[in-house]
């Protein structure tokens, strides 16, 4: 994107002239993911195709100061896709999908492209114009050997005698399943750094416990 005319094409030309029925003269934010915003405006529609010119270029900054990665086994039907859109509205930078010993679902490779459209419409929804990064899904042994994470490492876990607790800042935060990380994956975090953390006295859905997680 750069200032002067621009077509627009695809399923966000039909949002743009079908859906929210823009005309000629109306004026719209395009963003690619680069941090900026490009106000332009359009000159006109056609059945596939909406013609646009960019105003101009605005920096804009609405991410976190730091990495904030989210790695969360996922939970039934709809309430993947509310995690995913409540993560890009806090500013998760990265979310990795979790294959775990007692997940209920097996995420496959087709959720990466599924997931990145939710965390796309989301950012759209909320003016955020940097895309969170979303993974292939990988077993928790896999993940915890990642070398490009945040040195900080929490694992949350629903045990009483939990008692570590979140910090703001770099960090990432793993989520279990429904019935949480088994004893052997907690055992083998704690053996690789990570601190076992604890988000209170209740146990929470997955998608409730990322949220909050990242809210701290």
């Amino acid at each position: 994107l750069a200032p002067g005319e621009y077509t627009l094409t695809g399923s966000e030309a039909h949002h743009l002239a079908s859906v929210r029925r823009f005309v000629a003269g109306d004026r719209v934010t395009l963003f690619n993911g680069d941090g900026n915003d490009y106000p332009a405006v359009v000159l006109g529609s056609g059945k596939k195709s909406v013609s646009l010119t960019v105003l101009g270029v605005e920096p804009t900054a609405r991410e976190l100061p730091f990495p904030l990665v989210v790695a969360s086994a996922l939970p039934k039907g709809d309430r993947a896709d509310f995690l995913i859109e409540k993560l890009t509205e806090l500013g998760v930078t990265r979310f990795v999908p979790l294959i775990t010993a007692r997940s209920v679902v097996q995420p496959k490779e087709a959720a990466v492209e599924k997931f990145t459209r939710t965390a796309i419409e989301a950012s759209k929804q909320c003016g955020r114009n940097r895309i969170m990064t979303v993974d292939t899904p990988r077993t928790w042994a896999a993940f915890m050997k990642l070398p490009d994470i945040p040195e900080r490492r929490f694992v949350l876990h629903t045990d009483s005698a939990t008692t570590g607790r979140l910090v703001t800042g770099a960090c990432v935060v793993a989520v279990g399943p429904e019935g949480g990380f088994a004893p052997e994956e907690v055992n083998a975090a704690g053996a690789a750094g990570w601190v076992a953390a604890s988000l209170g006295p209740r146990v929470m859905r997955v998608e409730t416990a990322a949220v909050a997680a990242a809210v701290v």
